[in-house]
């Protein structure tokens, strides 16, 4: 991740009208998130589509809801699935269910994944 990051910073630094900032400024001015921030982003609309039933076979068991008014942010929670197999899906799950809970629940409740992803972006600059 740490070579992607260095790729990312200095192919910023290539735009001369770009140079005399710093890296988060050139970034912002791009319209980019830094690596951390995007790798997160597509593991939420990844989630997002499991949720939503986009991923019917491979996704089914990843997350379990747990709706519920008592919570303080957007009432969809998450349960990771159990697995026991392919280590990797747990660390997706985890990787993204302490985001998830964090979203508002303007974000969680989108009817489609294009107004899912619009709020996101909003969003995502305040979670990491």
């Amino acid at each position: 991740m740490e070579l992607l990051q260095r790729v990312q910073r200095r192919a910023t630094e290539m735009i001369r009208k770009l140079k005399h900032l710093s890296y988060e400024e050139r970034l912002r001015e791009l319209g980019l998130f830094r690596l951390e921030k995007r790798r997160l982003w597509g593991d939420l609309i990844a989630a997002f589509q499991c949720l939503k039933g986009a991923y019917k076979r491979t996704g089914e068991g990843l997350f379990i809801r747990a709706c519920s008014d008592r919570t303080r942010r957007n009432g969809f929670k998450l349960k990771e699935g159990r697995f026991r197999l392919d280590i990797r899906k747990k660390f997706f799950t985890l990787r993204v269910v302490r985001h998830w809970h964090r979203l508002p629940r303007e974000v969680v409740a989108a009817p489609s994944l294009a107004v899912f992803k619009a709020r996101l972006d909003g969003t995502l600059g305040s979670l990491v």
